[in-house]
């Protein structure tokens, strides 16, 4: 389904880098604070200080692990199968964190990537680009939760194995919990077996790998079981100066009617529009009040030095002299015209101007790809308004001819360059993620790099988001999702889908004013909506950071669980080689592997500014 892309007025929200410089205000003064009260000796001895980081040691609790690592048999099995896990995510984080250095340095976009932005790897609501403000309460649950089975299993497997513990504790950096510890001592650890070192180790990823399971568990079955999609059409973003703002439709509002015809869901939304004759239409809005729009065709998105000229906001009054005010007007205006001449309103508030532009696809010819052995190396944006005789008018409708084409076969493409038509005809490869016919070229979504809307509204994915949940209805991403452990992979880019463009929102959690796209039903429904959305925030957020925790702890360096359980196997290793193995041998081993990690985790961060990818 196409649900369109624009720029939007979203709710009202504080940019992450203007919260990140007040962060790092509030913690200056806050470290400021720590230090003159550690300076003065008025923190209490069960307080510490590490930098601005505070942290909290007890002696409590103790006896309580020696209950629960009675059954010793039972543990060392469980941590046993943890080691082996662990052993193969280290393995994983390392090629994982080779590979993306090596792929930051040479894409050639890297480095406007909000992926890749140093900001984005806090997991702080309002900072990080991807987790808004709203989804603060599960984040802080999910980050407690895991630091305390963490933590908690590095201390029980202590127990396990003799290990006496000196202390447990949290560590704070303000209000925010940002790690737990337990202090084994250290002789104690030196007597103890090399095994036992390293299930101990492996024992808090186990756990959080554990919790990871149980939490998507029930957030996959009795909790997204009991949520549906609520009736009328998801109003993810609202175009500013458009029809739908000037009408006060806001994102989060659900379209369940129009001119009094019901509107059940996105898929229906089109439809109804095309129906509407005349230039005003009435929409109702969450079942309760009806405003009318004033439709008017207006530039939602644009990209940059595009054939057009147009920007967002702009206004399209007419083609060739004939007045428009829908998109449906607007194409049957352009009919089989490769060119035609626009009357623009600017966003700027300007005088009316007259433009003559190619109405297509917008493309980039790649290098070395088919198109290009026609037209020649080229810079220039290429408008194609037939592909074998079919009058092309957006590169979503080229993509989906190109689909219905095999490698080998020979195509014919009319287009223009500036003002000059030029046809060609291109013998098609294979296009290696499909298998059907490859022309060779960048897409520029929209027509002529542009996208318009009548309305001015984008639709929000509230269906594939809960299919992705493992809710009713058909997921976007097909068979990937039809496994429980394909649906947690899944599950982890929620957070990031709309800035990857996999899909035009991210999900952070039925909060934030989504949940209004939803309903619960079922037995659960006696709990009210709050509550159920509550649980599946909680469950969500818990199975997200618990999972990577689990992965961060897993990279082998040290002072993360990998970096230890990299000694221990390597001395073991080493210790079975015929050679007079010393510690000189481990340490060159783990100081390598732990150095390749850093430098690998920087470049994949700074490399693509620092060399100018």
């Amino acid at each position: 389904m196409d649900y369109g892309s624009f720029a939007l007025v979203s709710p009202p929200a504080i940019y992450g880098s203007e919260v990140l410089t007040w962060v790092l205000l509030g913690l200056a003064l806050y470290w400021g604070a720590v230090v003159a009260l550690q300076n003065a000796d008025l923190l209490p001895d069960y307080v510490g200080t590490q930098g601005p980081i505070l942290t909290f040691h007890t002696k409590r609790g103790r006896k309580l692990l020696d209950r629960l690592a009675r059954p010793k048999r039972f543990w060392r099995a469980w941590s046993n199968l943890g080691v082996g896990i662990a052993l193969v995510v280290m393995v994983g984080m390392f090629v994982f964190l080779l590979q993306a250095s090596m792929n930051a340095l040479s894409s050639p976009q890297p480095a406007t990537s909000a992926v890749r932005q140093p900001r984005n790897i806090l997991v702080i609501p309002g900072v990080n680009d991807f987790l808004p403000l709203s989804a603060t309460p599960g984040i802080v649950f999910g980050l407690l939760v895991g630091l305390v089975v963490h933590e908690g299993g590095h201390g029980l497997l202590c127990r396990v194995e003799d290990i006496e513990i000196d202390s447990m504790g949290i560590a704070m950096l303000a209000i925010l919990p940002v790690g737990a510890f337990v202090e084994p001592d250290q002789e104690s650890s030196k007597t103890a077996s090399r095994g036992g070192q390293t299930r101990m180790f492996a024992a808090g990823v186990t756990n959080n790998f554990a919790v990871t399971l149980l939490a998507f568990a029930l957030l996959f079955g009795p909790i997204v079981g009991a949520i549906a999609v609520a009736p009328g059409a998801a109003v993810g973003g609202v175009a500013p100066d458009s029809p739908a703002a000037e009408a006060g439709i806001q994102p989060n509002d659900r379209i369940t009617a129009i001119n009094g015809t019901a509107v059940e869901g996105n898929e229906e939304f089109p439809e109804r529009v095309e129906t509407v004759d005349g230039e005003r239409m009435a929409v109702e809005l969450n079942g309760e009040e009806t405003v009318t729009v004033d439709r008017a065709l207006s530039v939602t998105a644009a990209m940059d030095d595009g054939p057009t000229g147009l920007s967002a906001g702009d206004k399209i009054l007419a083609v060739g002299g004939q007045s428009i005010a829908t998109e449906q007007g607007f194409f049957d205006a352009v009919g089989d015209e490769g060119r035609v001449t626009l009357t623009i309103e600017p966003t700027d508030g300007g005088e009316r101007v007259e433009r003559t532009v190619p109405i297509g696809a917008a493309v980039s010819v790649v290098e070395d790809e088919p198109l290009e052995a026609e037209t020649g190396p080229t810079d220039e944006t290429f408008v194609i308004t037939r592909f074998e005789g079919e009058r092309v008018y957006s590169y979503e409708r080229l993509s989906s001819l190109l689909e219905e084409t095999e490698p080998g076969q020979e195509a014919t493409v009319a287009g223009y360059f500036g003002e000059e038509r030029r046809t060609y005809t291109v013998t098609l490869d294979e296009n290696p993620r499909t298998g059907s016919g490859f022309l060779g070229i960048r897409a520029h979504p929209g027509t002529s790099g542009v996208a318009v809307s009548d309305i001015g509204v984008q639709l929000y994915p509230a269906g594939d988001y809960l299919a992705l949940l493992g809710g009713s209805g058909d997921s976007p991403f097909g068979p990937v999702t039809d496994t429980f452990l394909g649906q947690i992979g899944v599950a982890l880019f929620l957070p990031i889908l709309g800035v990857i463009d996999l899909l035009p929102f991210n999900f952070a959690g039925f909060t934030g004013g989504v949940q209004n796209f939803y309903a619960v039903q079922g037995p659960l429904g006696v709990f009210g909506d709050g509550v159920v959305f509550f649980a599946a925030n909680l469950l969500f957020w818990t199975g997200w950071i618990n999972v990577q925790l689990g992965f961060f702890n897993c990279i082998p360096a040290f002072p993360l669980d990998g970096g230890h359980i990299l000694r221990t196997s390597t001395e073991a290793i080493v210790s079975r080689l015929p050679i007079d193995a010393t510690r000189g041998m481990v340490r060159v081993v783990t100081t390598t592997v732990g150095v390749t990690m850093l430098v690998s985790f920087l470049l994949m961060l700074f490399g693509p500014q620092l060399f100018g990818g």
